[in-house]
């Protein structure tokens, strides 16, 4: 068949007999060669336990899988002549046999079927794999869970806060006193994720000598060179002088005489640096202030002190550098002591509790494979199971990555390994894509492991092939000419040494626009006092720009513009745009606010602070009021939420002039029942349920999720299930508890992913890194100016060299200034291949603006300026350059409309409309109405103590049956604080349990607690049973009352216990239509069981008046 250049290249690619190496540009089908490499594999026999394909991320293996299932599904169902076209696109056509086509179909059952499937997985996922095949060669435990972010923090935090307190006190003031910034969680954090660094600690000897601090040096001699004992007396005597002068002088005076000569230290050499040097920004930086100090006119009238001022002024000057290194040393062999008693009370720590974070997962799985105990075992083991292995993403993996990899393909070069058959390694990755440095990735490392794979694999005489792909799918020729153009061989170091691409859809039109810069202005300074700190002025430039892009959207919405794709031109819609910025900065906020102020369809953001997010609030108020109903402003909150949908005016009728709290007041005014019905309902079971049930009956049972979500838009979903997410968490790691889970939902800020590939027609907000793979119509990049990075980190490091702790710009000696300089070189290298990623996401239109200054070399808006410039872009209105290419389609012509004749309205629209039928009312069994206790019942107590005591009751007979005998005080002093009303309560609960005739009740296949919905005189019913037993042909209810007075009979037990037994029955015939129902009451004061006759409880209900 006929193959142009581009599909030849990825058939050559996907050549199963050969190890390949291959560098792909942006849109160059990248994950289409992997895919038909794997699928050429099976064609050719390979069974699919024996493949092996690692990719960066999940969704990457998922999307992966899902192409390669889709297409061995298609084979399965073509006619032959398709399937043998299909297999002919792939390649080696000339090698299909009669037989081929049977073999296809079969592929998608093998890879279904094979026991562990088709092994598409992240690295991290392998690496778990492989140390659970093999967990006590790897030393840890079968059934270890990896550790999240979260828990990890916590973990550390715990572990710190222990060493303060008693493991290693002095430790840590020395650590705090010498730590400078706002978060100590961050520096925990990186020491953990630099633990290989401290393997082996610095000592302070080795500290000095890596920072080139002078033998003997040391605080004493350095004073002593400095304080030559005369320092005081001159101070003194210079004092009047300086304080009688200008404002410069006496502010000079005060900091000298706040000085302590008499106990000098480190400290007091750097106050007389900031007095005595000049700043950074000088002309002379920290060179002494010799003829400043003082003013000329205070000079005149302490001529004699002159000299000796000024020699301390160069001893000052000279002793600054030996300051700084020394401090700096010492603060480094700081650090390393404080990772050699950190590091491993944190490992003992997760090995207690069988927990492995995402680098133990490599480097474990790295140490198993190198231990010479068992290495050779594994790799024996894994020899049968793994024959070829693909590498996606590869310019993003890092050094401890890339060294499993080369343990798990060194049989692939070695003596038998090299068996016949062919076993290969293919690798795919583009180094100008690699922007994930701080995930450990080394770009460095891409072509460092080409190579080394190269000659292992020719040293063996098999075939290695290196391969581009420089056509692109994805984008017009006219974006790519503008990516050529901005970079071409300009950044050798980071991007290559030619960017080069070639359009695949030459004769699709393609635009780019840069549109003028929009620069700032001055702010005005008389500000409403009333509006929020961080509030952007309107007129601030990039709320400007925000809205210049909305505006700029809606009118090409609105106008019909044509948008050329794959299937022909059609008019634009708010799905085509991807808008990308650095950061999620105040214009990635103004964006958003902008287009949902002009009626944009927008998804959001990509990224949520799930404390932050509205319906995350109002569910947390409504389990704040559940855990505490004396919580007036948690309960306003949830009555103004959608949960509630109540005005502010109802609520200020509601709050306005009560004498108590606001749930006592809410409960008395009737008009409201169907809120109390409610928040009745949730505080019923709040003491009954875990969170999350708690939680989703508010959801579901209350209608709570769609009330929300036609409040709060689609978006308030992806927090909604977070926060279930987060109940389901704090379940797995915590006894669970109601006030457990808000304080723990406190202790962090939670943040959540939002997968933005496929939002519809919505508007796209992103980050460059969140874009990563994905693809749009239209791109608009506004976050282009001068931005100055944050330096987050704490932690540096040499090449080769040991984790030094970084000291300020101003005081860095040579060995963290040479750091400082490494890191802002490879952060300015990635800031490129960042922008070529975010540039190469277009297809068709690629929009650049910016707001502020673009005047660094490394502004995207420069670079790309530049780069309009060398296509040679024409100016068109307003200001804009565009670079076109082809003829973009027009807009599409509107006709003129005939409208048709009105046609005459059909009878039934005259006629009145029907009465609708009354909704629905939920009803609850405890509620019918009727006597709950018989006269005399009260023993002094409230009506509130009796429903505490019997929920108390209730708890305890729920959770004790389950638990051994032993332990049931523990578990009753956890679940009732109240130590009077446990032991009241307590010998009660063991009277029912240990009561012989009783234990039928208690038995493990009795059900606890079961909801159930059923509809009772055509009103739904909601309701719990408290115990619940199942059999054959029988069905028994039991429901426990704490009641005091006990009735005689059966007859004689209460009207509303009667009536509520009866729903229950009502209930369990509808679920159970062919078992006999039978109800008791089980009297825990006495532990009786009372059976009730069927016909006696139905009549009760029948009593009922239903409104």
């Amino acid at each position: 068949m006929n193959r142009n250049d581009a599909s030849e290249r990825q058939v050559q690619a996907s050549n199963p007999t050969a190890t390949t190496w291959l560098s792909a540009n942006a849109g160059s089908g990248k994950t289409r060669v992997l895919t038909d490499r794997v699928a050429r594999l099976l064609l050719g026999g390979v069974e699919p336990q024996h493949i092996l394909c690692l990719t960066y991320t999940k969704a990457a293996a998922t999307e992966m899988q899902n192409r390669l299932f889709r297409r061995l599904g298609e084979w399965a169902m073509k006619p032959d002549a398709d399937l043998h076209h299909a297999l002919a696109e792939l390649g080696d056509e000339g090698r299909h046999a009669p037989n081929a086509l049977a073999k296809a179909r079969q592929l998608f059952a093998r890879a279904i079927e094979t026991p562990g499937g088709l092994r598409i997985q992240t690295i991290h996922s392998f690496c778990a794999t492989l140390l659970r095949r093999f967990p006590l060669e790897a030393g840890v435990s079968p059934q270890f869970t990896e550790l999240d972010d979260r828990a990890a923090r916590l973990l550390r935090e715990n572990i710190v806060q222990e060493m303060a307190e008693f493991r290693a006190p002095d430790l840590m003031a020395e650590v705090a006193r010498a730590y400078t910034g706002e978060d100590f969680s961050g520096l925990m954090e990186q020491v953990a994720a630099k633990r290989s660094g401290f393997a082996k600690p610095l000592t302070e000897a080795q500290a000095r000598d890596l920072y080139g601090v002078a033998k003997g040096e040391s605080r004493e001699t350095l004073l002593a060179d400095v304080l030559l004992g005369i320092e005081s007396d001159l101070i003194t005597a210079i004092l009047p002088a300086l304080a009688a002068g200008g404002a410069t002088d006496s502010k000079t005076a005060a900091k000298l005489a706040a000085l302590d000569l008499q106990n000098p230290s480190l400290a007091t050499l750097s106050a007389l640096e900031d007095i005595l040097l000049f700043g950074s920004s000088a002309k002379s930086p920290f060179g002494a202030k010799i003829g400043s100090l003082p003013t000329k006119p205070t000079q005149k009238l302490i001529p004699a002190h002159l000299p000796q001022l000024d020699a301390l002024m160069l001893r000052v000057e000279a002793a600054r550098p030996r300051r700084i290194t020394l401090q700096a040393a010492q603060k480094t062999a700081l650090l390393h002591r404080f990772a050699a008693s950190f590091l491993p009370i944190y490992e003992a720590a997760k090995a207690a509790r069988g927990f492995l974070d995402f680098d133990d997962l490599i480097t474990r799985a790295k140490l198993l494979l190198t231990n010479p105990d068992v290495a050779a075992w594994v790799l024996f083991r894994l020899d049968g199971g793994i024959d070829h292995i693909l590498v996606d993403e590869a310019q993003d993996t890092s050094p401890d990555q890339w060294r499993v990899i080369e343990l798990l393909s060194a049989e692939f070069t070695a003596g038998e390994g090299t068996r016949s058959g062919g076993r290969t390694l293919f690798v795919v990755g583009d180094k100008k894509q690699s922007i994930y440095s701080f995930q450990g990735a080394d770009v460095a490392a891409f072509d460092e492991k080409h190579g080394f794979f190269k000659q292992k694999f020719e040293e063996t005489s098999q075939q290695f092939q290196s391969l581009a792909l420089e056509f692109s799918f994805r984008s017009s020729a006219a974006v790519l000419r503008l990516v050529d153009e901005t970079f071409g061989a300009r950044f050798p170091q980071a991007l290559g040494d030619q960017v080069s691409h070639l359009a695949f859809k030459h004769q699709m039109p393609g635009r780019v626009d840069l549109w003028p810069l929009i620069a700032p202005v001055k702010e005005d300074k008389d500000e409403n006092w009333e509006d929020p700190v961080d509030l952007i002025a309107e007129t601030h430039h990039t709320a400007r720009l925000a809205e210049k892009i909305a505006s700029e959207i809606k009118a090409m919405i609105d106008a019909g513009v044509q948008i050329p794709t794959d299937h022909g031109d059609r008019p634009v819609h708010a799905g085509d745009f991807l808008i990308l910025v650095q950061r999620r900065s105040a214009l990635f906020s103004e964006i958003i606010r902008a287009c949902k102020q002009a009626d944009l369809a927008i998804a959001g953001a990509d990224r949520l602070k799930l404390g932050g997010e509205l319906a995350v609030k109002d569910l947390a108020a409504l389990l704040s009021f559940l855990a505490t109903p004396e919580d007036d402003l948690s309960l306003a909150a949830l009555l103004r939420s959608p949960l509630c949908g109540w005005t502010e005016a109802e609520l200020f009728d509601l709050a306005h002039g009560r004498k108590g709290f606001l749930w006592e007041t809410l409960r008395n005014r009737t008009q409201h029942s169907q809120t109390i019905e409610m928040l009745q309902d949730l505080r019923n079971q709040a003491d009954f349920l875990r969170p999350f049930d708690l939680i989703e009956r508010a959801l579901t049972r209350h209608d709570g999720r769609r009330r929300l979500l036609a409040r709060l838009g689609p978006e308030a979903e992806d927090g909604i299930d977070e926060f279930l997410s987060q109940a389901l968490a704090f379940e797995r790691s915590e006894i669970p508890s109601l006030t457990g889970f808000l304080i723990w939902l406190e202790t962090d800020d939670i943040e959540v992913k939002r997968q933005m590939d496929s939002e519809g027609q919505r508007i796209r907000v992103m980050t460059v890194h969140g874009a990563k793979g994905l693809e749009a119509p239209i791109v608009i990049l506004p976050d282009t100016c001068d931005r100055k990075p944050q330096d987050r980190d704490e932690i540096y490091s040499l090449p080769d060299g040991p984790p030094l702790w970084k000291t300020s710009a101003e005081d860095s000696p040579a060995a963290i200034a040479a750091a400082r300089a490494m890191r802002k070189q490879k952060s300015d290298e990635e800031s490129l291949r960042l922008l070529y990623v975010a540039l190469t996401r277009a297809r068709a239109w690629l929009i650049v603006c910016g707001a502020g200054d673009a005047k660094s070399d490394g502004a995207w808006y420069k670079l790309v300026a530049q780069g309009m410039q060398a296509v040679g872009a024409d100016a068109i209105s307003g200001g804009v350059l565009r670079h076109a290419h082809g003829d973009w389609p027009a807009p599409a012509q509107k006709q003129a409309l005939t409208l048709p004749k009105q046609p005459d309205l059909p009878a039934w629209a005259s006629q009145p409309a029907q009465t609708p039928d009354r909704p629905t009312q939920r009803l609850s069994p405890s509620d019918l109405g009727g006597a709950k206790v018989l006269p005399g019942e009260t023993d002094g107590s409230s009506e509130e103590a009796a429903k505490a005591r019997g929920t108390a009751l209730h708890m305890l007979l729920e959770h004790l049956p389950t638990a051994p005998r032993a332990t049931w005080p523990g578990i009753a002093a956890a679940l009732i604080p109240d130590a009077t009303q446990r032991a009241s309560i307590l010998p009660e609960a063991e009277a029912v349990l240990t009561n012989p005739a009783l234990a039928h009740i208690f038995a493990p296949d009795a059900l606890a607690e079961v909801g159930f919905t059923a509809e009772i005189n055509g009103q739904r019913a909601l309701g719990s049973i408290d115990r619940l037993l199942i059999a054959p042909d029988r069905v028994l209810a039991v429901d426990f009352k704490s009641n005091h007075r006990i009735p005689a009979t059966p007859e004689a037990t209460p009207e509303g216990v009667l009536r509520q037994m009866g729903a229950y029955a009502e209930a369990l015939r509808q679920i159970y239509p062919d078992r006999r129902i039978d109800t008791a009451i089980l009297w825990t004061s006495s532990a009786t069981l009372m059976p009730l006759d069927p016909e006696m409880v139905s009549a009760a209900l029948s009593r009922t008046t239903i409104p």
